[in-house]
């Protein structure tokens, strides 16, 4: 029984498979068992921010899994400490405490759980087109209704107003209302970058009307944007902000920052056995060093500012609309847009849909200049054979 078989036998079922069965990474580039190369813009999801296998992540890994790979948040730990002051380090002003979470939507389950806490109001208000998990309290948050309806009735007190449309949200915030839940740029939703005008203004309005705002930078975060975290591009302070995905170079984490306005935070509201875990700690540490030494946000800023331009620059009648920000790409197409990523898949490309018609990019940030002309190269004779 080969590898595809026997996951397909034993797999839960929830996750739709392409008939591909990778075996090694290392840096931008990604192998299959029969030794074919392709150029990875899927990166786990955008997780590979610093490369498949980067050393520096490697290295930190062997290193701390021979010293304590565990280790609860009942005790202090060195390397936890050490992580805690770095991410608050990096973070927007006004963020001074982290709590270290597994993923992305651990990390809006504990903005949402500290938001109610915190403000003693139920309300959240989320927008349309938004993802920000598939737990019950994210999912909750999450705008789509294919992944919602299975599971109604969610959390109460979540509404949904239209992304970029300040009226909508100055009328949904009121004196109920905890907190209201961003995206600087919407990923699932379909690459959609906010107008910095439309974030301000949110944020304004949660300081006026007492609400919280929690700011997902779960995709965008680490340097994806072309600054270490995308609220950095319109100078939004959030009270909240869950970050996870590129922040330790593939082991799963996660992270909550907060600001001073959280309250009531004690023993006990809100906890999490595997956070925190000086082995993803160790991880941790070593990505965001490397993500700085090397100027990774700046590098995905020109990066992705000349794929934008190439992209755009292409006479292909089934391309509807280009935009991103950094190394976040997407690609809107008049029809489906599965077809495409197996066509390009054939090309020696893998890419990501964001909805049903937009082609997603989410390299490593350390793709190399040639690598990116070669997706490009590739994104033009697949799209180009379609007219």
């Amino acid at each position: 029984m080969n590898t595809m078989e026997l996951e397909q036998r034993y797999t839960s079922g929830c996750y739709s498979k392409r008939g591909i069965t990778i075996v090694r990474g290392e840096g931008a580039r990604i192998w299959d068992d029969a030794g074919t190369e392709y150029i990875d813009c899927v990166a786990g999801h955008g997780v590979a921010i610093v490369g498949h296998c980067n050393p520096a992540v490697v290295e930190a890994i062997c290193r701390q899994a021979q010293t304590l790979i565990t280790c609860p948040e009942i005790f202090y730990n060195d390397v936890r400490a050490q992580l805690l002051e770095k991410l608050v380090s990096i973070s927007p002003a006004g963020l001074m405490r982290a709590m270290l979470v597994n993923s992305g939507t651990e990390a809006v389950e504990g903005a949402l759980k500290l938001a109610r806490l915190s403000t003693g109001r139920p309300g959240i208000v989320a927008t349309q087109r938004g993802f920000h998990g598939r737990t019950m309290g994210a999912l909750s948050a999450t705008w789509d209704p294919h992944y919602r309806k299975p599971f109604e009735p969610l959390l109460p007190g979540v509404q949904h107003v239209p992304y970029g449309n300040l009226d909508q949200l100055r009328d949904a915030v009121t004196e109920e209302t905890a907190a209201v839940i961003l995206e600087v740029v919407q990923g699932e939703g379909g690459v959609n970058p906010g107008d910095g005008e439309y974030l301000r203004g949110a944020e304004a309005l949660c300081h006026d009307r007492g609400a919280l705002l929690i700011i997902d930078e779960v995709q965008t975060g680490f340097g994806r944007t072309g600054r270490m975290f995308a609220c950095e591009h319109h100078g939004l302070h959030p009270d909240l902000m869950a970050v996870a995905k590129g922040i330790a170079g593939g082991v799963p984490m996660g992270a909550l920052l907060l600001g001073d306005s959280i309250q009531n935070v004690s023993p006990g509201v809100h906890g999490t056995t595997f956070g925190g875990n000086p082995l993803a700690c160790a991880a941790a540490l070593a990505a965001i060093q490397f993500i700085q030494e090397h100027d990774l946000p700046a590098q995905a800023e020109r990066k992705g500012n000349w794929a934008l331009q190439r992209l755009r620059s292409l006479d292909a009648r089934c391309i509807r609309d280009v935009r991103g920000l950094g190394l976040m790409i997407g690609i809107e197409l008049r029809g489906r847009v599965t077809p495409y990523l197996k066509a390009l898949a054939d090309e020696g490309v893998m890419a990501l849909p964001a909805g049903s018609t937009v082609l997603r990019l989410l390299p490593p940030l350390v793709i190399t200049d040639e690598e990116l002309a070669t997706v490009c190269d590739a994104i033009e004779r697949v799209l180009t054979r379609a007219q």
